[in-house]
């Protein structure tokens, strides 16, 4: 699996990295601007990402405008719904605004409040199918 986390706090970057580090080649971005960047990259590698962890509240371009340009790129793509990245937004506004322009404004996939908890967001991966188990018993 590909990842990218994309967070303008390094110890929030770090802790997803160190949690998705066993399931997942993860790269790091530190602002929207810098996301949308990897994630054009990764396409025109042929090395999709999976899943990007996506804060909303970060300098230059924010995580609200960062998911609405990912998600025109994947429209342009005529990348049918199924096959669109798993995008989790990762912050610590937890109020229905946020929520809401998330999910139902730039097609967020989920939405988990920091500080992140390892087993949250594993569960959250296992529910979206992107795992199956812990790498200890697979």
């Amino acid at each position: 699996m590909r990842a990218l986390i994309v967070d303008d706090d390094f110890y929030c970057r770090s802790y997803l990295q160190e949690i998705l580090h066993p399931y997942a080649y993860c790269d790091i971005a530190v602002n929207g601007d810098e996301a949308i960047f990897a994630f054009r990259r990764a396409w025109s590698e042929n090395k999709p990402y999976d899943l990007i962890c996506l804060d909303l509240v970060m300098p230059e371009i924010d995580g609200h405008k960062a998911l609405r340009e990912i998600r025109a790129i994947e429209k342009e793509m005529g990348l049918a719904k199924d096959k669109q990245v798993k995008i989790i937004i990762t912050t610590v506004l937890d109020n229905s605004k946020e929520t809401h322009d998330a999910f139902f404004l730039g097609g967020a996939t989920s939405f988990l409040v920091k500080p992140i908890d390892e087993n949250m967001l594993l569960a959250e991966l296992r529910k979206l199918g992107i795992i199956e188990a812990s790498p200890q018993t697979t």
